[in-house]
């Protein structure tokens, strides 16, 4: 299946079937109906250390969603601000009057 695209847990699945299973790479690959070349691939980006890579995409995950919600929020106090200082000016001005 030319193109197809897996998940990463299923990657993660596949890797660890070979590392902590010890199931060689071409009985997995057959199992699963993939290429041993993806799966030496996904051997070599995930590794041993395949919990320890999804934990890191986890938190660049958090990481950029919480960089979003400040900037949200920063550009959220910043129109207070300004809304609070027209007010106020307005406010100076009627009680002038």
């Amino acid at each position: 299946m030319a193109g197809e695209r897996y998940t990463e847990e299923f990657k993660i699945a596949a890797v660890k079937q070979v590392t902590e299973n010890g199931y060689s790479i071409a009985d997995v690959a057959k199992r699963l109906g993939i290429t041993t070349k993806s799966l030496y691939n996904w051997r070599d980006r995930y590794g041993e250390n395949a919990e320890e890579y999804q934990a890191k995409q986890s938190s660049n995950e958090e990481l950029r969603r919480l960089k979003a919600e400040l900037k949200r929020v920063t550009e959220e106090r910043d129109i207070l601000k300004e809304a609070a200082v027209f007010f106020a000016s307005e406010s100076k001005k009627n009680t002038r009057s």
